[in-house]
């Protein structure tokens, strides 16, 4: 499945079939929220927080795509990102884009 941010696809024409999207919402283990709240107090990068929210991002594109494949589609474009504090150590990902078949 081709995914693509831009919104169109160099040589090729495309019909929209409509909006898919794909979301999860992850939380850390409470033991790494605390410590990652430790960590605010000294600064630096919340690793365990940059990997939770990598595959956060990998399992919304993967639903985003199951979406898409659903509807046929060939490709996704204009594809974005959005996420959103769901409750303390949890967030939301979601990823939406518009599903298109090369006529």
């Amino acid at each position: 499945m081709l995914i693509t941010n831009t919104n169109f696809i160099d040589d090729k024409k495309l019909e929209v079939l409509g909006l898919v999207t794909g979301s999860t919402v992850q939380s850390k283990h409470m033991g790494r929220d605390i410590a990652a709240g430790f960590k605010t107090m000294v600064g630096g990068e919340l690793r365990g927080y940059t990997e939770m929210l990598e595959d956060a991002r990998k399992e919304a594109i993967s639903r985003m795509v199951a979406a898409a494949t659903a509807l046929e589609a060939d490709a996704i474009v204009a594809v974005m990102f959005s996420s959103s504090t769901v409750a303390q150590g949890a967030a939301e990902i979601l990823a939406y884009g518009t599903a298109v078949k090369f006529k």
